[in-house]
């Protein structure tokens, strides 16, 4: 793709907006962002990138600047615009910035995605490579964006990339080496408008690949699996529940790999990360590292060394015999789930943020089943409640601060206080890392407030 001369618009100018100006500019497009946040918003960098001459519209989106591009670069998340869609509608491409990077980037792309767990996969498969010694890089939605890499890019460097529903959209070429498909549940149907568009989206990542391409697929996963029977690459799976003749599995209650003679990686019960769907990211990261050749020895040790990403079931502290956990990435009502499915312990769920345009009564059997009491806050708080319709007792609050403070006060010694919110952060925080650093500050303030007074914390 030529990009000298081309007048190329961004839409949104965060991180990924940052790394597709330097890129461009190197490239020799002619660079215009549009954001709907105001010029005081962004900070010093404007300056920096307006002085080399990025043109900057801030405080909204003027349709005339899409319809004007020659192509048009979208930041992860920004939802589908009028003037995205007007534009595409007059033949302006629209592409994603793996898209972008994909089409200059040398070396190979390990491709992470799913509705749950990516994260953690992604951080699990890049220590693995890293540890055994290969050029490996972390990129995408968990790390530095894909294109910042362009520059520097070698042919034997492997990519390990975090891949969104969002990124995937505005794809048309994007192929990554080893394309991976950790679940499939209902996610962001507020920014695709049905579960059949968000599941599209991420198809494409598996759909694409061809003969030399590996897939690797949740075998117990229906939707995540149905893949393998359209794929043109080599399918893998990986099952925490079946012995596979080609995959991940747990036999005998080991982790072993299988392309050829089942190898042992180590115990299940070692894994050091907590939930049987952190065992299946365990599954599907080591699946992924043999059989781009790291020895099942070397698996074991990096999975052994691995203590999980923060604000992913993190224990936060305990107090009073309460123990306080953050999984503030729990963003959708089956991540809500997998976090209610890892505690064998009565639990205080705090619930909410701003939904998703999906639906929270699944939530209710294990609700009765497991928890104690809700805590409800933030926009979604009215759906949520109507959804339980009474289950168990229901707080509702206003503020982080009362969030932690109810939740103590309606926890015994020995319960689990989760906060896993089904939805997103962005009615109150900035994302769901400043939610639950907020939540880790306030369970401190509460425990040094009752050091102060000379209770057991």
């Amino acid at each position: 793709m030529e990009l000298r001369d081309k007048n190329v618009l961004i839409v949104g100018f965060e991180r990924t907006g940052e790394a597709l100006c330097r890129f461009l500019l190197d490239r020799g497009a002619r660079v215009r962002v549009t954001e709907k946040k105001d010029a005081a918003a962004l900070g010093d960098k404007v300056r920096a990138f307006a002085e080399q001459g990025v043109l900057f519209e801030t405080g909204g989106h003027r349709p005339e600047s899409f319809l004007g591009a020659d192509l048009i670069v979208p930041s992860p998340g920004v939802p589908p615009l009028a003037g995205i869609l007007a534009a595409r509608e007059k033949g302006v491409p629209v592409v994603s910035e793996i898209e972008l990077a994909y089409l200059f980037l040398r070396g190979k792309i390990v491709g992470i995605t799913g509705s749950n767990g990516k994260s953690t996969t992604t951080a699990l498969v890049y220590n693995i490579l890293r540890d055994a010694g290969f050029k490996a890089r972390l990129a995408g939605n968990i790390g530095t964006p894909l294109v910042s890499f362009v520059e520097k890019s070698r042919d034997d460097e492997i990519y390990v990339t975090e891949i969104s529903s969002f990124q995937l959209e505005y794809t048309e070429r994007f192929t990554p080496a080893v394309a991976a498909v950790l679940n499939v549940s209902e996610n962001h149907i507020d920014w695709h408008g049905t579960f059949e568009n968000y599941f599209g989206a991420k198809k494409k990542l598996v759909l694409r690949q061809g003969p030399d391409g590996v897939a690797v697929l949740n075998r117990d996963d229906p939707l995540a699996w149905n893949l393998a029977g359209e794929a043109a690459s080599r399918v893998y799976g990986f099952s925490r529940k079946r012995r596979l003749a080609r995959g991940a599995f747990v036999e005998d209650g080991w982790v072993v790999v299988r392309d050829g003679e089942p190898e042992r990686v180590l115990r299940a019960s070692r894994v050091p990360l907590p939930g049987a769907h952190n065992l299946e990211n365990v599954l599907a990261a080591a699946l992924i590292g043999r059989l781009l050749g790291v020895p099942a020895p070397t698996l074991g040790r990096s999975i052994l060394a691995f203590r999980g990403l923060e604000h992913r079931l993190e224990d936060v502290l305990r107090v009073g015999g309460v123990r306080f956990v953050n999984d503030s990435k729990a963003t959708t009502v089956d991540a809500t789930l997998k976090a209610l499915a890892s505690f064998d312990r009565p639990i205080v769920l705090i619930l909410g943020g701003r939904g998703k345009g999906g639906d929270f009564s699944p939530l209710r059997k294990e609700v009765r089943r497991r928890v104690r009491s809700v805590v409800l806050v933030g926009e979604a708080a009215d759906k949520i409640e109507a959804a339980l319709g009474g289950v168990v007792p229901v707080a509702r609050v206003s503020t982080y601060r009362d969030v932690v403070r109810t939740a103590f006060e309606k926890a015994a010694r020995g319960d689990v206080v989760l906060l896993a919110p089904a939805c997103t952060s962005w009615d109150m925080f900035k994302n769901f890392e400043e939610r639950g650093r907020t939540y880790k500050s306030e369970v401190r303030r509460l425990a040094a407030g009752l050091r102060k007074k000379g209770a057991k914390a």
